[in-house]
């Protein structure tokens, strides 16, 4: 096997998982938000990611006892990569 077809391999295999969406930085609390709020942020693609996935993903970043609840999204790329542009940012808001 030659170094190119084993990058090609590579590259292949962790494609499989390279578009999943995954946890960032959130951004501040904006004017009339809860600032006392846990935040978790969600990189991911707009056109591989379903909402659903982000949802989870954000929820899995969450306490157990709290509900990630949709906040906003940006697209900056500061904190996530050109290949998932999208950061949707989530608060962990007390399960009722």
């Amino acid at each position: 096997m030659t170094f190119a077809q084993a990058i090609v391999l590579l590259a292949s295999l962790a494609g499989c998982s390279a578009l999943d969406p995954y946890a960032t930085f959130p951004r501040a609390a904006r004017p009339g938000e809860d600032a006392s709020l846990a935040r978790v942020a969600i990189c991911y693609d707009t056109f591989v990611s379903s909402l659903d996935q982000v949802q989870a993903a954000a929820q899995d970043e969450c306490a157990a006892d709290t509900v990630a609840i949709y906040s906003s999204t940006d697209w900056y790329l500061q904190n996530c990569p050109l290949l998932l542009p999208a950061r949707a940012t989530y608060m962990c808001t007390p399960k009722k």
